[in-house]
C-alpha cells in the first residue's frame, strides 16, 4: 500500500526541522566579527545595539559609541557617530576608527547564507555581526 503526505503536512514537517532565519532585532546586542575585508583583532570586543527609540550604541573596542539610526525594511543608516575619549593601543584605536567610519556609510542590511547579519555600505564589503550570547 502506497502512502502519501499532503503538501501541508510535508511542509510543516520540513519547517519544524529548520531553524528560524536570523533577523535584525532591536534591543538585542550584536558582536562585530569583520570590518569589510578584515577580521577583528584578537580579544577585541566590538558591539552594536539598536534601541527602539532610534539610538544605536555599543563598544567600539576601546570607547563606547552612540549614534542615531534609521531602519525601514532592509534600509539601514546611521547618523553622525559620537564616542567617549579613552585612549588605547594604536592598533586598537585604528580598528575603532575604521569601525565607526564604516557605520556612517551603511545603507542596508541582510543575512548571509550562514545566518550572519551584514551591514552593507554604498560600496565595498559589509560589516558582519553575530548575536551576542547571553
Amino acid at each position: 500500500m502506497k502512502r502519501t503526505l499532503s503538501v501541508g503536512v510535508l511542509s510543516s514537517l520540513l519547517l519544524g526541522c529548520a531553524e528560524q532565519p536570523l533577523k535584525l532585532e532591536q534591543e538585542r546586542s550584536y558582536v562585530l566579527e569583520w570590518i569589510g575585508e578584515r577580521p577583528l583583532m584578537d580579544y577585541s570586543h566590538l558591539t552594536l545595539t539598536l534601541a527602539t527609540d532610534g539610538r544605536a550604541y555599543g563598544n567600539a573596542g576601546c570607547n563606547h559609541w552612540f549614534a542615531p539610526y534609521s531602519l525601514d525594511g532592509d534600509k539601514l543608516s546611521f547618523g553622525k557617530v559620537g564616542k567617549t575619549r579613552k585612549l588605547c593601543a594604536p592598533a586598537l584605536m585604528e580598528q575603532e576608527k575604521r569601525f565607526l567610519a564604516a557605520l556612517e556609510t551603511v545603507q542596508r542590511w541582510d543575512v548571509s547564507p550562514i545566518d550572519q547579519l551584514r551591514f552593507w555600505p554604498g560600496q565595498g564589503k559589509p560589516l558582519r555581526f553575530w548575536p551576542e550570547e547571553g
